[in-house]
């Protein structure tokens, strides 16, 4: 298991966030992506410009932003009761089942 955090925490006060050919390729070798050779500088430059973005939002002032439940004034989220509403049909579905044993359903056994 790789930790991002040493990389992102020493980038964490630069101006710009920019990421190598080699943090590509380690990236996609930890992700378990084949990359071609013509795709690692697209992938160097959009995501670059993805942790720039993520550094300018970080740095963003919002002391004095309140934190909001919703993004519209006055709206509330509609909550319904926590209540069973649809039955039991276990028996139903397992009347089409070709084999069916203690309310089990029974496949082929596919590994041996």
């Amino acid at each position: 298991m790789y930790d991002f955090a040493p990389f992102f925490l020493q980038n964490l006060n630069a101006l710009t966030m920019s990421l190598n050919r080699q943090d590509i390729e380690k990236i996609a070798q930890l992700a378990r992506l084949a990359l071609a050779e013509s795709e690692l500088p697209v992938y160097v430059e959009n995501l670059s410009r993805i942790l720039t973005l993520v550094g300018e939002l970080d740095r963003a002032d919002t002391s004095q932003v309140e934190p909001m439940a919703h993004p519209l004034p006055g709206q509330r989220q509609r909550l319904r009761a926590d209540a069973v509403t649809a039955t039991d049909q276990h028996e139903l579905y397992q009347r089409n089942a070709p084999q069916v044993e203690a309310g089990l359903y029974l496949v082929p056994r596919v590994i041996e």
